[in-house]
């Protein structure tokens, strides 16, 4: 079911006044990644690590490891497209992780791991075809993306823990090994689209 593209947000002064923010969930493999890329982009107001896409109701994180529920490891954003496109965030998603490699990222294996893009309007739906074939037809990457391109299913926040992982555990093995290159990496190719350190 295709959800409404937007929702009231009250404003920051606590007014009638009120701005409208809309809904983009990505998987691009651990969640914790996806995660920690989306949560420095100016524009997003929240990042929440979560799962879509299975069979089994309220699924926990050992249920989804499993790789039989169906459920892919997502991220639900809330952005301001006064300040970030959808297409922008679409093109940080294609390039922050690889989205030729089936049910795979790096030495993560499995259903939950894949490429995917939930859309929850018709527009996001075209948006995100569209770029996915300029992208193959360009020959930005070696192989096909096999991004999966879906409407919006049941979404399920992950637990406690998972949340804010990275910006909480930047010294965990894996944070520490895989995800800070990747943000190295993310911040010198997207300075312009980085939040302003307060």
């Amino acid at each position: 079911m295709i959800q409404p593209a937007t929702s009231p947000t009250a404003n920051s002064s606590g007014s009638q006044g009120e701005r409208k923010l809309e809904t983009a969930t990505f998987g691009g493999g651990c969640f914790w990644c996806v995660e920690a890329v989306f949560e420095v982009v100016k524009g997003v107001e929240s990042v929440e690590s979560g799962y879509a896409g299975g069979s089994v109701e309220d699924p926990t994180y050992v249920d989804v490891c499993t790789g039989q529920t169906g459920h892919a490891e997502v991220c639900q954003i809330k952005f301001d497209p006064a300040v970030v496109s959808y297409e922008k965030l679409l093109e940080i998603f294609w390039k922050t992780h690889d989205p030729t490699t089936l049910n795979r990222q790096g030495n993560d294996s499995g259903p939950q791991y894949r490429s995917v893009i939930y859309y929850h309007t018709e527009p996001q739906k075209a948006a995100a075809e569209e770029l996915r074939k300029k992208l193959d037809e360009s020959g930005a990457y070696s192989a096909p993306i096999v991004t999966e391109i879906t409407a919006a299913p049941k979404y399920y926040a992950a637990e406690k823990y998972h949340q804010d992982y990275f910006a909480k555990n930047p010294t965990q093995g894996y944070c520490r090994a895989i995800i800070s290159p990747k943000m190295d990496k993310f911040k010198k190719v997207f300075a312009d689209q980085l939040k302003s350190k307060k």
